[in-house]
């Protein structure tokens, strides 16, 4: 596996190729990267987790660098406008209080509302949401007695500039670009390996370890190598989206806002020199034009474009790893950027081929273990995902009546019996969401427990609001001490201005 060849570039193609510059030794390897001028990438993907920078620092990246290079802002969760009873909430990227004798925090404070004692939302408790509201932004502290420690943060960027930092990373550390297109995928006839592959210029370039990074084309992994697809657009039936940037608007928030439409729902992304916009859509309950022209219709300011279609279908490839390519990004699988994890499920599966890549030789039970922790890691999102569409409250419009009464995987049937019998979370070994994730949209959407954890019960009354209201408090005033969202931004990382230009 000594010869590394990555197919496609974009995010999720110079991603590899970035980690793989950084984290092996290219005199002991040789990456290659192929791309073809000529073969667009998708290209809208602007909102992230708090992983991203784990997978940065790994690299060596500086923050600010790379923030000023991609006209990155900050972002501390996702606000949800009309999925739920209370017409707005906030999927944050850090706790709700802070646990107590090993009990979960949430358990406290519905102990104290079932006994009548004015303890305001849940939201109050998190400095993440309470700090989204407020359009402050400050970075958290290491000191883990406080609150400010409380909170993890991600980032909006443009990714056609994050692809183009990640390509510039890369070629420095010694990753050849391939101009070309593939016209033909050799294999040995023997074992089923690709071998090589052939370039409309004649060049056949020959791999020991092939990384599919060609899209939904699945060039490798599907139209060579017939892996097949597992289909999941009964659970999750959106496969369009319209995506249109705007002006950057005055309302610069530290979050992604995403807007239940009649048939989807709109994503807002605000980055330094505009606002990146977008409707994710059912063509089976609405027509394309009709969603073009109700994202156009709720943007802050006049189009900077014209909107852009795009046709997916949610599911994932049968295998991610098979003989010796594996699929990476759009050509391994989908999910709906709903909870902006489409750079994650990359992220993971990077690091999985460079762990399986660690060990000699790489062999079925390495591409079996690593068949497992990708099937894990989508399967939990796709049940995250599914569970907002299932606890809708929008009667009366075709697409949210169907996922509602949609019947559901077993493992998010589990999920939701756990919690509506005692608010119980099960958190993951592997994989992505705690918790306080998952508590964030079942209290979002009204979801509520027959009761709480009968051992929060077991300190006075008295004392459990008193702990309520001191901690409500040190979340008020640690924001109230926040400075701006937009001028940390511009103390930090702000673009200059031939930057902001393009």
């Amino acid at each position: 596996m000594r010869r590394i060849v990555i197919l496609g570039g974009g995010t999720s193609g110079w991603m590899c190729a970035a980690a793989f510059s950084r984290l092996l030794r290219l005199p002991d390897y040789n990456v290659r990267l192929i791309e073809s001028d000529e073969i667009g990438t998708v290209g809208v993907g602007e909102a992230t987790l708090p992983h991203i920078r784990d997978f940065n620092d790994q690299l060596g990246i500086d923050e600010a660098a790379f923030m000023r290079a991609t006209q990155a802002t900050f972002k501390l969760g996702i606000e949800f406008r009309g999925w739920g009873a209370s017409g707005s909430y906030v999927h944050p990227f850090g706790a709700f209080g802070q646990d107590w004798a090993g009990i979960g925090f949430h358990h406290y404070w519905r102990r104290a509302r079932e006994a009548g004692i004015e303890v305001g939302p849940l939201e109050d408790y998190s400095i993440a949401i309470a700090a989204a509201r407020a359009h402050k932004f400050d970075f958290p502290t290491e000191e883990v007695s406080s609150v400010r420690s409380q909170y993890a943060y991600a980032y909006h960027f443009d990714a056609a500039l994050y692809a183009r930092f990640m390509r510039d990373f890369a070629t420095r550390r010694g990753v050849w670009r391939t101009e070309g297109r593939v016209v033909d995928v050799r294999l040995e006839p023997e074992s089923g390996d690709i071998t090589s592959l052939l370039l409309q210029s004649g060049e056949t370039i020959e791999g020991d370890l092939f990384i599919d990074c060609s899209g939904f084309a699945g060039v490798l992994i599907d139209k060579a190598l017939k892996t097949g697809w597992e289909d999941w657009t009964d659970w999750l039936p959106c496969d369009r989206a319209w995506a249109v940037p705007c002006g950057r608007s005055p309302d610069f928030t530290p979050y992604t806002r995403l807007t239940a439409r009649e048939a989807g729902w709109q994503w807002r992304i605000p980055l330094q020199h505009r606002t990146g916009n977008g409707y994710v859509f059912s063509s089976a309950f609405v027509r394309e034009d009709h969603a073009a022209e109700t994202l156009l219709a709720h943007l802050d300011g006049p189009a900077l474009a014209d909107p852009k279609l795009l046709r997916f279908r949610a599911g994932r490839r049968r295998e991610s790893w098979r003989r010796n390519c594996v699929a990476i990004g759009l050509a391994g699988g989908f999910l709906e950027p709903l909870e902006s994890t489409s750079l994650y499920l990359v992220q993971a599966a990077i690091m999985q081929v460079l762990k399986q890549l660690s060990a000699r030789p790489v062999d079925d039970r390495l591409r079996r273990e690593f068949n497992h922790a990708v099937d894990l890691e989508y399967q939990r999102v796709r049940d995250f995902l599914i569970l907002h569409y299932h606890a809708n409250i929008r009667e009366g419009e075709a697409l949210w009546d169907y996922t509602r009464a949609m019947d559901m995987p077993d493992s998010l049937k589990h999920s939701m019996e756990l919690f509506r019998q005692r608010g119980y979370v099960q958190p993951y070994k592997d994989g992505l969401f705690s918790p306080p994730s998952w508590i964030s949209v079942f209290n979002g959407q009204g979801i509520t427990p027959q009761g709480h954890d009968r051992m929060a019960g077991a300190a006075p009354l008295d004392l459990v609001a008193e702990k309520l209201a001191d901690l409500r408090e040190r979340v008020a005033q640690a924001v109230a001490a926040m400075p701006d969202h937009d001028r940390t931004v511009d103390m930090y990382c702000r673009a200059v201005e031939r930057e902001m230009a393009q």
